[in-house]
């Protein structure tokens, strides 16, 4: 996947990112023509978007209950960004390689999910599998340690941290969790 820059031209970054800014930007970056519906643009960026995830089944069920609220055209919410690199770093890990460096600097930046409500309010979503937290099937304090660590770096950089297990995303009645957890984020970011 390219590494996309997120428009500027008409979006505000003291307010919040909208799946419609994010629908007039793919349209000029994809060249769509102003004939196209917003919908049919939307519908292409949504399967964009969706792609990223490839097979993941917990991540796309969290994207596939955030999506529902994009019901009838209803666009102009803060949108759902998957795969999102926090901080972006143009050194590609074969430059650190030959320059004698090792592991990428970028390792915990990745988020699953990223939501703008405004500028002061960025609300980042993970999707924890064991290998947040274990070695095989052996509980490992030191990552543990290491994802709550980044938990409080991220925070402190000004974002809020949400996690779901991978295995209450695999539960029965996981997507109403999932679609009552965003009702409750919607009221509490008013």
């Amino acid at each position: 996947m390219s590494i996309w820059a997120l428009p500027t031209n008409k979006w505000d970054p003291a307010d919040r990112l909208t799946f419609s800014n994010l629908i007039e930007w793919w349209r000029k970056h994809e060249g769509f023509e102003d004939t196209i519906p917003a919908r049919d643009v939307g519908v292409d960026l949504h399967n964009r978007l969706r792609a990223s995830l490839g097979n993941n089944k917990v991540e796309l069920r969290v994207f596939d209950a955030y999506a529902a609220r994009y019901k009838d055209g209803q666009f102009d919410i803060p949108a759902l960004i998957p795969q999102v690199y926090l901080h972006f770093d143009p050194v590609t890990q074969s430059a650190r390689r030959s320059a004698g460096q090792s592991g990428s600097p970028l390792a915990r930046q990745r988020t699953d999910f990223l939501i703008l409500f405004s500028s002061r309010h960025r609300v980042v979503l993970e999707v924890d599998g064991k290998q947040h937290y274990a070695n095989g099937d052996t509980a490992s304090p030191a990552l543990y340690s290491e994802m709550v660590s980044e938990d409080r770096r991220i925070r402190l950089a000004g974002y809020e941290v949400y996690r779901f297990g991978g295995a209450e995303l695999m539960k029965d009645g996981a997507d109403k969790m999932v679609a009552e957890f965003f009702d409750q984020l919607a009221e509490r970011m008013r």
